[in-house]
C-alpha cells in the first residue's frame, strides 16, 4: 500500500527566533520511503537536524521575523495491516526491563504517576496481565473521555483528563499513558500521521495524531486509547514521556501559528510516478536556470 503524507505550515515572528521542529516521518520508516520532497522553506533558510535522547530526528533552524512557511510532501510504502494484536503478550519483570526504558515507567510533566496510582490500581489491580491489562486500560480511557477539538488545551494534564473526562488524542495517550505506568508497564507517547484508511472518511481537517507503545515481551506495541482499534497506516513521526518531548514546534520566542495542513491518502503507483516525473522535471528547469 502506498499512502502520500505530508505538511504545511506558516509561522510568524516578531524577530527572529530559533526553533526545534518534529514534523516529518520517523527515520526508522526511511527505508519504506518511495518518493520524499526536501524540507521547503520560504523564504529559503538553513536548517540541520540532529538527534534527540529519545531516538527522534529533530530539525533546529532560525526563523525570519515575519512569515515563514514550512513544506514537505512524500509516499510511503506501508504494509496495509492493522496494528498487531498479540493476545499472549506478557509484562515484563522489572529487574529484566532495560535501563534506557526505564524513564517510561516515570512520571513527567503531563502524566503525574503521584495523583493517579492508587486511582490506577483500584481501577487495574484485579485485571490479567500484560495485553489484556493494556486493552483494560484502553477501554477505560476510551469510555471515560468524551472526545472533541473544541475540548483541545495545550496545558491539560493526565489527572486533569481524568476529572475533567474530555479531551483530544494526546488527552486519550497521556492518561493511558500514565495508568500504564502506574501498573509498573513501561509505556511512551508517540504522534504521527494517521489517515482515515480502512475507516469511514472524517470530514475535519487532518492534523497529527496522539497514541501510545508499551513495552512487553521485550518489544514496543502500539495501542490507541482514543480510535480504541487497530488502525491501518500510521506513520510515526517521534515518541517520548510525553506530548512535551514530541511538540511539534518548539518556539525560543514568541510566534503565531497562521497556517497549518496535514495530509494523509492512500493512492496508486500511478500518481506516484506522476510526482516523480513531476519532481524530476522541476529540478530539470532549475538545473538549467542556474
Amino acid at each position: 500500500m502506498l499512502i502520500r503524507y505530508g505538511y504545511e505550515l506558516t509561522l510568524n515572528c516578531q524577530q527572529p527566533t530559533f526553533m526545534l521542529c518534529m514534523l516529518d516521518a520517523h527515520r526508522e520508516r526511511a527505508h519504506h520511503i518511495r518518493y520524499e520532497t526536501p524540507v521547503i522553506t520560504t523564504p529559503q533558510i538553513d536548517s540541520s537536524t540532529y538527534i534527540d535522547l529519545y531516538g527522534n530526528h529533530v530539525r533546529r533552524l532560525i526563523a525570519p521575523a515575519g512569515d515563514l512557511a514550512i513544506c514537505c510532501d512524500a509516499v510511503i510504502d506501508d504494509s496495509g495491516l492493522p496494528d498487531p494484536v498479540v493476545l499472549d503478550a506478557q509484562e515484563v519483570v522489572m529487574e529484566q526491563i532495560p535501563s534506557n526504558y526505564l524513564v517510561y515507567l516515570l512520571g513527567s510533566r503531563y502524566c503525574e504517576t503521584d495523583k493517579l496510582g492508587d486511582i490506577a490500581w483500584q481501577l487495574f489491580g484485579s485485571t490479567p496481565r500484560g495485553w489484556h491489562r493494556v486493552q483494560a486500560i484502553c477501554d477505560f480511557v476510551c469510555d471515560h473521555l468524551t472526545f472533541g477539538y473544541e475540548y483541545a488545551r495545550a496545558t491539560r494534564t493526565a489527572y486533569e483528563a481524568f476529572e475533567e473526562r474530555k479531551g483530544v488524542c494526546r488527552d486519550f495517550a497521556h492518561l493511558a499513558v500514565t495508568f500504564c505506568r502506574c501498573m509498573n508497564i513501561p509505556a511512551r507517547y508517540t504522534n504521527g500521521f494517521l489517515g482515515d484508511i480502512g475507516v469511514p472518511s472524517n470530514p475535519t481537517p487532518m492534523d497529527y495524531n496522539a497514541w501510545f507503545e508499551v513495552y512487553l515481551d521485550g518489544g514496543w506495541f502500539t495501542f490507541d486509547a482514543r480510535h480504541n482499534t487497530p488502525r491501518i497506516g500510521r506513520i510515526p513521526v517521534a515518541r517520548g514521556r510525553d506530548a512535551i518531548d514530541v511538540a511539534m514546534v518548539t518556539s525560543f520566542g514568541p510566534h503565531s501559528l497562521t497556517r497549518f495542513r496535514v495530509w494523509t491518502e492512500e493512492i496508486n503507483e500511478g500518481v506516484l510516478q506522476d510526482l516523480i516525473a513531476a519532481s524530476l522535471e522541476s529540478e530539470a528547469l532549475a538545473f538549467h536556470r542556474n
